[in-house]
């Protein structure tokens, strides 16, 4: 039976599928013309089939933030999985081993000694090989090695007999929401010696390290500039939120027009009692708080100002004399941070032209270990 969008039960998440698909085409169209490869990142939509999507457009793999993530991409026949987070403690070693041997092109990422020598005797248990990056801190802080300190994990990675270094990682998370274009070129750019220095001398070396995996939604047309870089990491593309929107780009200073808003939360006026506001039902358990402001996109409320009003409940504010929706309205809203509010909802309702016509399972979901 037919459906429309604000048929749909509220607050639960959309998917404009031609956007969607238009936004997975301008990242692989341009990657592709930089002569580089594109292995986008799961954590954002969390979703096996988007994944499959990625791939059939022309992705190499998929990243992920945790083994848990992976494990659930493998499940799903996904191959090229790089796992971005470093893995240290024995249950996910063991289970990353476990992984290994389901998909022999799984790779993870190795920041300090530890992690190197318990990566190796886990897999020399096994008698497995198994592909690794050097996380190169350049910036964020987070985690990584230090530049300065690359050169002797290197050498450690190389002396193992069931590791293979085959390149690095270089997540430059503090540049992606820079708000003005030109400094976050700036920005990108410097963040970035340390690790095409420490790239270049490991090829010099070591001929199988051949992959420099970097760049972030905000930043990928100014890193795809970088001849060094070999393969984007970008994630937030495919959906976009209202943080990402809000920066500037090299063609609209006010906007990052590149990739519009192919997600969206449906929300219902809940009541109607109070004077220059309405209550919504979409409030922190629906919608992430840390990011930008969530933007009504319904063309006749506008104007609405968003703000979260409890855990169950948000307020759409008028401004003097503005239009305010009434009891029972269904609402889009353009999200605060696409990532974590994805992550709290079980599945995608999948709309062309405003007819209701898939859903996907948002199966990455909760996969935080």
């Amino acid at each position: 039976m037919r459906m429309e969008k604000d048929q749909l039960d509220t607050p639960c998440l959309i998917v404009d599928l031609v956007i969607l698909e238009q936004n997975l085409k301008t990242m692989q169209d341009a990657v592709s013309a930089s002569g580089k490869q594109l292995r986008p990142h799961a954590k954002t939509h969390k979703c096996s089939v988007i994944a499959d999507k990625q791939i059939a457009m022309g992705a190499i793999g998929i990243c992920a933030s945790k083994v848990s993530e992976a494990e659930a991409l493998i499940d799903a026949g996904i191959d090229g999985i790089l796992i971005t987070g470093p893995v240290v403690t024995p249950t996910k070693m063991a289970r990353l081993v476990e992984l290994l041997e389901r998909s022999p092109s799984l790779m993870t990422v190795v920041d300090h000694p530890n992690n190197v020598s318990l990566l190796n005797d886990a897999l020399r248990v096994r008698g497995l090989r198994m592909d690794v990056l050097l996380d190169i801190d350049v910036g964020l802080h987070r985690t990584g090695v230090p530049a300065d300190c690359a050169s002797e994990l290197a050498d450690l990675v190389l002396d193992c007999d069931h590791l293979c270094l085959k390149g690095i990682q270089a997540y430059a998370g503090q540049v992606q929401h820079i708000p003005d274009y030109e400094a976050r070129l700036d920005a990108s750019r410097a963040s970035l010696q340390d690790a095409i220095r420490v790239f270049r001398a490991l090829k010099a070396t070591a001929p199988a390290c051949t992959i420099l995996s970097a760049s972030g939604t905000g930043t990928y047309d100014i890193d795809l500039a970088i001849p060094e870089l070999t393969e984007l990491q970008v994630g937030s593309y495919v959906l976009m939120d209202a943080e990402y929107l809000a920066i500037g780009s090299k063609e609209d200073v006010d906007c990052f027009s590149a990739f519009p808003p192919a997600l969206r939360l449906l929300t219902s006026v809940v009541s109607v009692n109070q004077r220059g506001f309405v209550t919504v039902d979409a409030g922190l358990k629906a919608l992430y708080r840390h990011g930008g402001i969530p933007r009504v996109i319904s063309p006749k409320y506008e104007s609405l100002q968003y703000d979260w009003f409890g855990d169950e409940y948000g307020r759409l504010s008028a401004k003097e004399g503005g239009l305010l929706p009434e009891l029972g309205e269904v609402l889009e809203l353009v999200v605060s941070h696409c990532d974590p509010t994805v992550n709290q909802f079980d599945c995608y309702f999948v709309v062309r032209n405003d007819e209701v016509v898939d859903t996907w399972p948002i199966d990455l979901r909760g996969k935080s270990q």
